[in-house]
């Protein structure tokens, strides 16, 4: 929020440095993210805040009034202007447009108020895009000597508009600094959520006026005319008081849209918004004063509508089918939840968002009805994201706007309306409040304040902290019964009232003022948890085999899950999901069913940034449950691995790309380092992964999930290189659950090993995983190792068989093997694979 400095001192005294203002503010709540300079100096000193802009040198940028405008004897598109400075009358050459009717005419009857820049002044270049500094210098334009110039907005750094000069209001005093009269800053203010009643000129000015104990002046009404009362001359129907509590009407006749005084546009401006008319400027003005959104609708076509006769305004719900062309010229199709502003004819307005095209007020609007209302800031909410409409009046509703403020931002709006465009403000309101809203009151003692914050504030110190903020308080005994002013919702009943008040303290107080203290209460009792003990343990084996972990969303869209759910061939049905009643965004739409499917996202992300991808998530899926509420939510551990199987060195400039057996040897390890009981890898198949290279792994009879290769139909799917990818899924509830608590170790053997090799043909159909079984069993327990190192195939060993190497070790943890205890060995390994698989020594 844009916060002009001159706006916010109509309504507190400040004193302080703008460094400092912008430190107090931010302390409190309010943080101040930039300090734009408009005419100011730049404060003197270093400090931690933004601050940028064009300072107005007060001898070179003064108020003057221009006289006469005459024409350029050489160029249409110029004229020249007989102008006073305070100083002396001069000859001052200009193009702007808005001088133009002006031309030929004589001696102004009334003279032109414009800021007047003489030689030497530095302004931004109104010509260049941007803003461009550049410094007035002497020169010949046409045969006419031009030395200075009456501004722009642009070229004094208010805003961006350039098409026209400054036209200052009558009372501005002529030959003054312009600085002196005009010169400002303008805060650039975080508003967060739950500080949304300070998103107005007068929430802010009540924040400061509480930290610095100045008093705060109320808003200055203009005097206007009063007309006949409004009685009888408009309704108002609410159909469900949960979604509108208040609605409120004012009348003003006789209007004439013109534009507003300079002084009002130039807030308007620095507030970040464009004038408009007189009638238009005052519902926004109000709105950026008071944080209250006002809609102003032509009250004549109200009465054509309603057929001549006195307009009824309704609030309820959009019918199905439904449409309305907003003030944007968009037609917007209209859902049923959405609440609408109409009258007997049709729809006006969406509620707390944006006004109606038909109503809206125009050059030709002569009489106005002044709509002033509270929404519920849920429903604000979601029509907003349904219709992806942004605007100041939905920006302030979906954080929730007091009902109290309607009827006075729509009297004070009237008033300036009045002032501003004449006319006659009907006599009194016409104020409908079905639910009115009740503000709560806290009771905090002296002790909880202590034990909050640890400061020994007095029950009196804390009242008068809250009665700053305008919280009215009163004392019994060391106990402070505050009640929440009539500006705010932010402010719970209860417990959380209690810690609500206590951060409103503590804003006051100062945060940096708090102490640094140990807290006094007792530490809760430590439980251990094995599940989450065990899951941490997990990451630190993968993160250990050289796998690094990364967190996906939970939230996807079944568009996205298909890309590696469906299968690589045939017909794909989505599955069921978990649904977000209103999505953030289309593609966050449902909880996820895969957590591979994020996995591989982020896998493809990376892919042409590195030259290894090896990448893990542990986290829960989302399974509807049918007559559930809630859904099941189980575990998964997600693997992705594409590239090299390692990164280049010195000694190895083109390692290999890694498969599927990297990926399985992967998990081993992972096996290994948790102990999981008789794991097992099977041959196995999955519609999305490769034929042949895909597999499922089991602890005894359970199986844990599956890992392979990505079909290379799938991974057309995807944005990868030629390198596998490499992919697996494990229920990493049923993984953990198997995880011992304890397991046996043994002793390191002092007594050296006999290490041999031995060669085994067998057929090409009997997996290697189940010859290593074989050979163990038939080692017995002082075969401590069996490793694989070779596999041959070839004319020498025969059609249909396949020879397998392997380097065994033996080794007794009592005594050296001898040669023939070695021998023996290998004799009852030779004969239990010959008797189990048919199996003969390679000669």
């Amino acid at each position: 929020m844009k916060v002009p400095l001159s706006w916010l001192k109509e309504f507190v005294d400040i004193d302080l440095p703008l460094p400092e203002l912008a430190y107090r503010l931010t302390m409190a709540g309010l943080e101040v993210e930039e300090i734009r300079l408009v005419g100011l100096p730049m404060p003197e000193g270093s400090h931690e805040f933004k601050i940028e802009g064009l300072s107005w040198d007060p001898e070179k940028i003064v108020v003057a009034q221009i006289e006469e405008v005459m024409p350029h004897p050489n160029a249409d598109r110029l004229v020249l202007c007989r102008l006073y400075d305070g100083r002396e009358t001069l000859t001052v050459l200009t193009g702007a447009p808005n001088l133009f009717p002006y031309k030929g005419q004589g001696p102004l009857p009334k003279p032109l108020k414009v800021a007047y820049a003489r030689e030497g002044a530095r302004l931004y270049d109104g010509h260049q895009p941007g803003f461009v500094l550049t410094t007035l210098k002497r020169t010949k334009i046409r045969g006419v000597e031009s030395f200075s110039m009456v501004c722009s907005e642009k070229e004094l750094g208010i805003s961006e508009e350039h098409e026209g000069i400054i036209v200052l209001d009558d009372d501005a005093p002529v030959g003054v600094p312009l600085v002196d009269y005009m010169g400002d800053a303008v805060l650039e203010i975080a508003i967060l959520p739950n500080m949304i009643r300070a998103a107005s000129i007068l929430g802010v000015a009540r924040e400061l006026a509480a930290l610095t104990g100045k008093p705060l002046r109320q808003p200055a009404l203009p005097p206007f005319e009063t007309g006949a009362p409004i009685d009888g001359r408009a309704a108002i129907e609410i159909t469900d008081p949960d979604l509108n509590p208040r609605f409120v009407l004012g009348l003003i006749e006789g209007v004439t849209p013109r534009p507003s005084p300079y002084w009002v546009q130039r807030r308007l401006r620095l507030a970040g918004m464009r004038p408009i008319n007189s009638v238009v400027d005052a519902t926004n003005y109000v709105m950026l004063m008071l944080g209250e959104p006002l809609h102003a609708f032509d009250y004549d076509v109200l009465k054509v509508r309603a057929g001549g006769q006195s307009p009824t305004i309704i609030t309820r719900a959009a019918r199905e089918g439904e449409r309305l062309t907003t003030l944007d010229g968009v037609e917007r199709e209209l859902e049923p939840f959405m609440i609408l502003v109409t009258d007997t004819a049709g729809p006006l307005s969406l509620a707390g968002i944006m006004g109606g095209l038909e109503s809206e007020v125009t050059e030709s609007t002569r009489n106005v009805l002044l709509e002033g209302a509270t929404w519920n800031p849920i429903n604000v909410r979601r029509t907003a994201s349904t219709l992806r409409i942004n605007s100041e009046a939905g920006y302030r509703f979906a954080r929730g706007v007091h009902p109290a403020l309607a009827p006075q931002a729509v009297q004070v709006c009237l008033a300036y309306m009045a002032a501003w465009s004449g006319g006659k403000v009907a006599e009194g309101l016409i104020d409908a409040y079905p639910k009115p809203h009740v503000d709560p009151e806290i009771r905090l003692s002296e002790g909880e304040v202590r034990r909050w914050l640890g400061i020994p504030l007095s029950a009196a110190a804390v009242a008068d902290l809250l009665q700053r903020l305008e919280f009215t308080c009163r004392l019994e005994g060391d106990t402070i019964i505050a009640k929440v002013p009539p500006h705010r919702l932010d402010i719970s009943e209860g417990v959380i009232g209690k810690a609500d008040l206590i951060e409103e303290i503590a804003r006051l107080y100062g945060y940096d003022r708090l102490p640094e203290t140990l807290p006094a209460d007792p530490l809760p009792r430590q439980r251990n948890q094995p599940l989450l003990d065990a899951e941490e343990a997990l990451r630190d084996v993968l993160v250990g085999l050289g796998l690094q972990e990364v967190v996906t969303y939970r939230l996807t869209s079944p568009e996205r899950e298909a890309r590696w759910l469906a299968p690589a061939e045939g017909d794909y049905t989505p599955p069921e999901y978990v649904r977000l009643t209103n999505p953030i965004a289309p593609e966050r739409s449902v909880m996820r069913r895969s957590l591979l499917a994020g996995v591989l996202e982020i896998a493809e992300r990376n892919a042409r940034l590195t030259d290894r991808l090896a990448f893990f998530e542990i986290g829960p899926i989302f399974l509807p449950q049918e007559g559930q509420d809630l859904p099941a939510e189980p575990m998964r551990l997600a693997i992705v691995m594409s590239g090299m199987r390692h990164l280049p060195a010195w000694d190895r400039a083109e390692p290999p790309m890694a498969d599927f057996f990297d990926l399985k040897g992967i998990l081993e390890a992972l096996a290994e380092a948790l102990h999981l009981p008789q794991w097992r890898v099977e041959p196995g198949q999955q519609p999305n992964l490769h034929p042949g290279k895909c597999a499922r792994l089991f602890s005894g009879d359970q199986e844990l999930g599956y890992l392979g290769e990505v079909h290379p139909l799938v991974k057309e799917r995807y944005d990868f290189g030629p390198a596998p990818v490499l992919v697996a899924e494990l229920d990493a509830q049923a993984l953990l659950a198997l995880v011992p608590q304890r397991f046996e170790v043994n002793a390191v053997p002092v007594y050296p090993p006999v290490i041999e090799d031995i060669a085994v043909v067998v057929d090409e159909s009997i997996p290697a995983a189940q010859v290593e079984a074989v050979i163990r069993q038939g080692g017995g327990k002082w075969l401590t190792r069996v490793q694989l190192f070779d596999v041959f195939r070839g004319e020498q060993i025969g059609a249909g068989k396949k020879s397998l190497a392997y380097n065994l070790t033996y080794q007794a943890p009592d005594h050296t093997l001898t040669d023939a205890e070695a021998a023996q060995i290998r004799q009852k390994i030779i004969r239990r694979l010959e008797q189990t698989l048919g199996a003969r020594l390679r000669s």
